[in-house]
């Protein structure tokens, strides 16, 4: 498809993106609190005004690199899910998945503790911003339902299904709910940290927690 937009619009897009990728270098080294659109300006060589004609403030950069974040995190969800085939077994789309999201938090720590660590300071994100984030847990609660439901729903199973606004009223059963976010919590309980280094100096693989805290929720 050939490519409409204008130079102006191309060039504006150029622009957004060197912001971002200066704004990522400071969260990588300062953390995302220390945010600075002027400290970015200064390193583009531009004024404090102009770099404000791309983004508003502080806010609406963080919230374009919380989107970025998530919709890196919902893309590869979706695609590690479209490549596990049902002959492999109860499990197998679930461990997959928590495979790709321990590659995603490690290969950035930065980026996963920008969404996943202790919220930044007077920022909250936006509607849009939550919506994308339940479209994570989409692939995670289907394969959560794969897994074999023992026994009848107990009673925080049927607490979840009355408040599942956090899983996007997605249809999976009470007590594949209840596993989704027994998944989410404890791996996401080893990576902030791992990601955080909290482990370092600790005499223990994490990798090898993660994994056992995996086969436990798994079973496999």
């Amino acid at each position: 498809m050939a490519d409409t937009t204008t130079p102006r619009e191309r060039y504006r897009a150029q622009v957004r993106a060197e912001i971002k990728d200066h704004a990522w270098e400071q969260v990588r080294t300062a953390g995302a609190s220390a945010l600075s659109l002027n400290a970015i300006a200064k390193l583009m060589g531009l004024s404090g005004p102009a770099l404000y004609r791309y983004f508003a403030g502080r806010d609406e950069l963080i919230t374009e690199l919380v989107g970025d974040a998530y919709r890196g995190l919902a893309d590869l969800f979706r695609s590690t899910a479209a490549t596990v085939t049902a002959d492999e077994g109860p499990g197998a789309r679930l461990s997959a998945l928590a495979h790709a999201l321990r590659g995603w938090a490690l290969a950035d720590p930065h980026r996963y503790l920008l969404v996943y660590g202790t919220p930044v300071p007077g920022y909250q994100a936006p509607d849009d911003i939550t919506a994308v984030a339940r479209e994570i847990m989409a692939p995670l609660l289907d394969a959560c339902a794969e897994l074999p439901q023992d026994g009848p729903p107990a009673p925080f199973d049927t607490h979840l299904a009355a408040h599942r606004d956090w899983a996007g009223a997605h249809p999976a059963p009470p007590a594949a709910l209840h596993r989704a976010l027994s998944v989410w919590t404890r791996l996401h309980g080893v990576l902030s940290l791992e990601a955080a280094g909290h482990f370092t100096g600790m005499g223990f693989d994490p990798a090898l927690l993660y994994e056992a805290e995996l086969s436990a929720l798994t079973g496999r």
